[in-house]
């Protein structure tokens, strides 16, 4: 189903009075993305035909613009980045781990968004190596992996880790698998500081010709508080992460699900208020504010925004997950091709089965094949 409102609905609207006013920041990155919000699923990008696998229903399909900012290009992505990750799991519980930046640090993220976000996996990857390997806490070499986010459920700058780290690790002889000593995995106190002190030291380490500019009191100020680490209790086996991963690897700021009404000058939106018991409120912008928000969460071109550490590395992640299935032997693995069965989104509005791609379209068959459907 169609949501009500769309991203590339404002933009049709409002793309061009934004970009005239944010000419000043607006890079070719930005520029690129917003071009092709605007002609994905639209006859400039041609089409293809669809034909179901059990029965012969067939249907014209507009081409998807592929952008990883693009709210309407993820599902399939996602499952097919599922479908992949389905050999990493093993059986044991996951955890959820969130590392957080202050606030203070946004600016610094606005003016140099590759560096900072890259500080910000290596901080975290090195903190939780650390704390999970002290033998006060776990004594184990672990593996993760980690997705960035940049945006908050109002659209601000908001840049955080999600980690989601497999319970236990090796030990340092990898000759056993070591269990959690505590129910919430590694203490979140301690991940803290840690990755504070460890942010910090990185970003000071710099080299001076590339190094952000900021003053000595903005270090003063960040190192008066703890920072923000968040971990969730475990949240089962191989086949619920399959499903929880997907909520979290390719989302975008704000999916079209959350739009409720644009009015041709103001956007209204779903989002959920933390600060306030997770409560639903409703949110109206201008179409230019909205859009500015969607734009300062486009990432550097070609940055990696999901990396795997630890023993799940791509270095030795292989090798090392068959160690771990064989000290793990004694315990069932589920099958995860149930869950990832689960994540078909384009169905036979006839029978229910799974629509297959088909061959490509020209836009003169395209225009051809939708005067055929029109007139029967």
């Amino acid at each position: 189903m169609r949501p009500a409102v769309e991203v590339a609905d404002i933009l049709r609207a409002r793309g061009d009075c934004f970009r005239e006013q944010n000419r000043s920041w607006l890079g070719y990155q930005q520029l690129n993305v917003l071009r092709a919000i605007t002609a994905c699923r639209t006859a400039a990008l041609g089409g293809h035909l669809d034909a179901c696998s059990h029965c012969d229903h067939q249907a014209i399909s507009y081409n998807s613009c592929r952008n990883r900012h693009c709210p309407k290009c993820q599902a399939q992505a996602r499952q097919r980045w599922l479908a992949r990750r389905e050999q990493d799991l093993i059986s044991v519980p996951y955890f959820h781990v969130v590392f957080t930046l202050p606030h203070q640090l946004n600016p610094l993220c606005q003016r140099y968004p590759r560096l900072l976000y890259d500080l910000l996996f290596r901080a975290s990857a090195q903190t939780m190596l650390e704390v999970a390997a002290n033998p006060k806490h776990l004594g184990a070499k672990i593996g993760f992996l980690s997705i960035l986010h940049t945006w908050g459920q109002n659209l601000r700058l908001h840049p955080h880790l999600h980690c989601v780290v497999p319970a236990g690790g090796f030990d340092p002889s990898y000759s056993r698998w070591v269990h959690p000593k505590y129910p919430f995995f590694l203490p979140v106190k301690v991940l803290s500081r840690v990755f504070r002190g460890k942010f910090l030291d990185l970003l000071q380490r710099v080299p001076r010709q590339s190094r952000p500019d900021f003053s000595s009191t903005l270090v003063h100020t960040l190192l008066q508080h703890d920072w923000v680490v968040y971990a969730k209790p475990a949240f089962g086996g191989p086949t619920h992460v399959l499903r929880y991963l997907g909520r979290y690897t390719h989302r975008v700021a704000i999916s079209n699900q959350r739009l409720l009404s644009f009015d041709g000058h103001s956007v209204s939106f779903r989002w959920k208020d933390y600060a306030h018991g997770n409560k639903q409120r409703i949110m109206t912008l201008p179409g230019t504010e909205f859009l500015r928000r969607f734009c300062q969460h486009v990432l550097p071109r070609g940055f990696v925004r999901i990396r795997h550490f630890g023993y799940l590395a791509s270095a030795h992640r292989t090798a090392l997950l068959a160690l771990a299935r064989l000290q793990l032997a004694g315990q069932p693995r589920p099958d995860p091709r149930v869950a990832i069965s689960q994540l078909a989104t384009w169905r036979c509005p006839r029978c229910g089965a799974n629509m297959c791609i088909g061959p490509n379209l020209t836009a003169q068959q395209l225009a051809f094949r939708c005067k055929l459907s029109d007139t029967s």
